[in-house]
Formats: C-alpha cells, structure tokens, sequence
C-alpha cells in the first residue's frame, strides 16, 4: 500500500478489523501524505464501493487466514481457510467483475487486473470438495492440510477467471508473495513461529513486491492465467491446479454457493 500512495494511487483497504486498519491507514498517511480508504468487509462491502467509484483498475485478493483451530468455521459452515482464503475472494470478485470489466474498456492498454495471492503451500495440496464445508472427512484433515488446499484452490480459480474473462480485458494472476513475516502466523505456537521468524520469513513489506508487479508493472498486463513466484517472474505452480476439468467444477461449485446470496 505504501509504495500505491507514494504514486498517488487511490487504494481502499477491504477488511474486517477496523481499528487495525485504521491504525495502518493513519501510519501510512504519516509516511506518504496520502490517505487510503477502509471499506469494512462484510455482504454491503461491493456495494458501498461501487456507490462511490466507478471504475476499478487492480483487485488484489490478499485476505488469508492460516492453520486455525479446526473447529473454527465461517458463519455458514465452510471450512475457515477455505471460505477466507477462496470463496470469500471468488464473492467479493464476482460482485466487482462488471467494474473491472467496464474498467479495462477504457483503459489505455484494455486492461483490469485481478491479483490472487497464493501459496508455495499449494504444492502440499490437492482439492478435496468434501472438505469445503464440515463433516466428517474434514475432521480427519489437519490445519495445515486443509490451509494448502486453500492455496491450491487460489490458483485453480485464478486461471479459471483468466480464461472465462480475459477475453473481455481481464488479467487474472496468482502468485506465492515468499515466506513472509506477518500476523498470518498468529494461530502458529509461539516457539515454531521464533524459529520460523529467525531462520524461514523475510520481511513483511518484501511480500509486496510480487503483488506490486502483478498489479502495476506493464509487462505483467501480458501475464494473465500465470503463477509468479518471488521475486516477481514467472513460475510453475503445481501441475494439477493446471486441469481445466478441475476448474471448471472448482469454478462452478463456487457460483452454486454464492448464488442465492
């Protein structure tokens, strides 16, 4: 966000906690002598956007939430990381997509950029659809089990949008921002997350630098359907978040639970 304002970029922060966020907003304008909005994320979120802006040139998807209690659940039953971390996204997208469509029409390079931000833990994942909501073979997944099958399905919906829209100026890219020190980790138990802290995480503001790329640089408007890797360029993401069966079904499983909403 530091470096959108430095440019003078208008940036909305979605979230759900305000003082944090607030509180960031505050640092920041300290820093760049501009001020980015908070937009409380909740069902209104879209629609208290689009009542103030109408167009939007770069959505970037970077809600997560990592190795939770396995019995923390959205308010609807889903699996927490996979409705944070996927269904959540793919909502807040669809309800968005009309503007970044309409957006990339005017645009000077007939674009509008969706950015997914995903995991080097996908590579320890797979998409098991039983487990997206409760049950009982949820209950035999671990945490950190069920956290890569939410990164794996960042990336299957994320070339499912590039090929359904690009078409119509949409840019879709996932991407894995590094191991990056954060409050991700806060449900990791305080002596692992010293180790991983000391030895596995860069700093947090080094975590932009993908997204940044992804949303901004020129060349990336050329990247649609792409897996980046850090530091921004390309990489290869697990072979079977590739099937295009798989995204389809992912894709249409995801409208089938928003679709009433």
């Amino acid at each position: 966000m530091q470096t959108l304002l430095s440019h003078n970029a208008k940036v909305y922060v979605a979230a759900r906690n305000q003082p944090q966020s607030e509180e960031t907003i505050r640092e920041l304008k300290d820093k760049t002598g501009n001020e980015a909005i908070f937009l409380k994320l909740d069902q209104v979120a879209a629609e208290e956007f689009l009542s103030k802006e109408t167009q939007l040139h770069v959505l970037i998807n970077n809600a997560g939430v990592m190795f939770p209690p396995k019995d923390l659940l959205t308010a609807d039953g889903y699996d927490l990381q996979f409705g944070t971390n996927v269904l959540g996204h793919h909502y807040f997208t669809k309800l968005l997509l009309p503007t970044l469509i309409s957006t990339a029409q005017t645009s000077p390079d007939g674009k509008a950029r969706v950015v997914t931000v995903a995991s080097s833990a996908h590579l320890f994942g797979s998409l098991d659809f039983a487990t997206f909501k409760d049950g009982p073979v949820r209950k035999k997944m671990s945490p950190q089990s069920l956290y890569g099958q939410s990164k794996y399905g960042n990336i299957v919906s994320a070339l499912e949008l590039a090929k359904r829209y690009g078409n119509q100026g949409i840019v879709s890219i996932a991407l894995n921002p590094g191991n990056i020190r954060s409050d991700l980790q806060r449900y990791v138990p305080d002596f692992a997350r010293k180790i991983m802290n000391a030895v596995l995480l860069f700093d947090t503001p080094q975590g932009a630098l993908t997204q940044l790329y992804a949303g901004t640089a020129p060349e990336a408007a050329g990247l649609n359907g792409k897996y980046l890797v850090p530091w921004a360029r390309p990489g290869i993401p697990r072979q079977g978040t590739q099937d295009p069966k798989l995204g389809q079904a992912l894709w249409e499983w995801l409208e089938m639970q928003v679709k009433d909403v």
